[in-house]
């Protein structure tokens, strides 16, 4: 394996989850297996047959962010906001200049400040176009979104929003850490945010992929998703930089793999994903032995978990690793859902631990057998290698690949390419 002559490292994470704020917190939610899933607050559902979603209860970006003017900013920008100021302060890193002036945000998202959309939407169907208000106007704006994290944490480099839907976190990491490999930046911040709203609840009811009750990735009698919100970032940060300031290092970023299905708009398919899969390992410097454990993207649509467990095992065969879905805990956080996958494939590396699938009852036969989807629990185990899929409408596929970090070469006994 060529080790690459410049390595990326996460040193701090932050989110704002219906399962817990922070990292700790939201770890301790993981392994205990808690559901944000609740009756809709937001808005009014009374008129919707499902009317569950994983928000985020008494969020108060007030109490984390300290930059930014909270009336400026949309409800999925201040969730970026506040993950990436929890993951800045959660790296210990204090951010000179120099840094400052290559350091950038690159933060995913599905329906952007779809909030403000529905609020201008009322405005116009209750007193015309001449009622609507200039200020949520101008929060609508998707760039808003890594702009807000930016302004938060004072960061001048490169700030992108990335809208490929559900994978787009892994897709901002990824492109993060590209910024970093070339030498452009010493630090990014990248992860995903989006808002539980009436209009993307009513769209995913329309194309009947909302279940009708809780989220049941893998089970046998899994009805579909139930959308949720929040916001989760990694700082990433060049190896020799982390590692002269004395960071804590959680894990190792490896590479990552993109494809496009290019097959159907909302259809997963198999084959793609599976060449994502070898792809990201390809880039990482592994090979399918190396992983011990895979945060899928398991929305729990029928569609996509039987297509999921058809990729991986086109790729992993009977040796499968160990795969759960912590949006049977989350819910779909959308943009956000890589994102927060990442954080906790981390901190399964860091804490040996597997998450869980809840409400898992029984395992879809169609699977097949030899597959642990984690259903009874969290629980402890050695985890070097982990992948994190995220999938998306329009066949955006990306997987990230985190490691344990060594002190010397990348973990893995692949041979493929960094």
């Amino acid at each position: 394996m060529t080790r690459p002559a410049r390595r990326v490292v996460v040193t701090g994470m932050g989110c704002v989850s219906s399962i817990g704020t922070g990292v700790e917190e939201f770890t301790e939610g993981i392994k205990a297996g808690l559901s944000g899933v609740s009756e809709i607050a937001s808005f009014d559902a009374g008129d919707f047959p499902v009317r569950l979603a994983g928000e985020v209860q008494g969020f108060d970006p007030a109490a984390i962010v300290r930059t930014i003017d909270l009336d400026d900013w949309g409800r999925t920008a201040h969730f970026a906001a506040a993950a990436a100021r929890l993951a800045m302060d959660d790296s210990g890193l204090e951010l000179d200049e120099e840094t400052r002036a290559t350091a950038g945000a690159i933060i995913g998202t599905t329906n952007g400040e779809a909030p403000s959309v529905d609020t201008l939407t009322h405005q116009w169907l209750d007193g015309g176009p001449s009622t609507l208000s200039a200020d949520v106007a101008h929060r609508i704006s998707a760039g808003n979104i890594a702009a807000a994290a930016a302004t938060e944490l004072g960061l001048y480099g490169e700030t992108v929003v990335i809208p490929t839907a559900c994978s787009a976190a892994n897709y901002a990491i990824g492109s993060a850490a590209d910024k970093i490999i070339a030498g452009e930046a010493d630090v990014m911040v990248a992860g995903g945010a989006d808002s539980v709203n009436r209009f993307t609840h009513a769209g995913f009811l329309s194309l009947g992929a909302v279940a009708d009750g809780v989220p049941r990735p893998f089970d046998q009698d899994r009805s579909g998703i139930v959308t949720a919100e929040g916001g989760a970032v990694l700082v990433l940060e060049e190896l020799e930089h982390a590692k002269a300031r004395g960071a804590h290092i959680y894990a190792e970023l490896l590479g990552y793999g993109l494809s496009c299905d290019a097959h159907h708009i909302v259809h997963p398919d198999a084959e793609s994903i599976a060449t994502c899969i070898r792809r990201a390992h390809a880039n990482s410097g592994i090979v399918a032995e190396d992983v011990d454990y895979i945060c899928a993207h398991g929305t729990g649509t029928p569609t996509n978990d039987i297509t999921e467990v058809t990729a991986t095992r086109l790729v992993f065969g009977d040796e499968h690793p160990p795969m759960s879905s912590i949006k049977s805990m989350l819910g779909h956080t959308m943009g956000a859902a890589s994102g927060f996958g990442a954080i906790a494939c981390c901190k399964a590396i860091e804490d040996a631990f597997l998450p869980p699938t809840i409400n898992l009852r029984t395992v879809d036969p169609a699977f097949g057998e030899g597959i642990d989807f984690v259903g009874n629990g969290a629980k402890g185990a050695a985890v070097r290698v982990a992948q994190n899929h995220g999938f998306a409408f329009g066949g955006n596929n990306a997987i990230t690949i985190f490691g344990a970090y060594a002190d010397g070469e990348p973990v893995g006994a692949g041979e493929g390419p960094r």
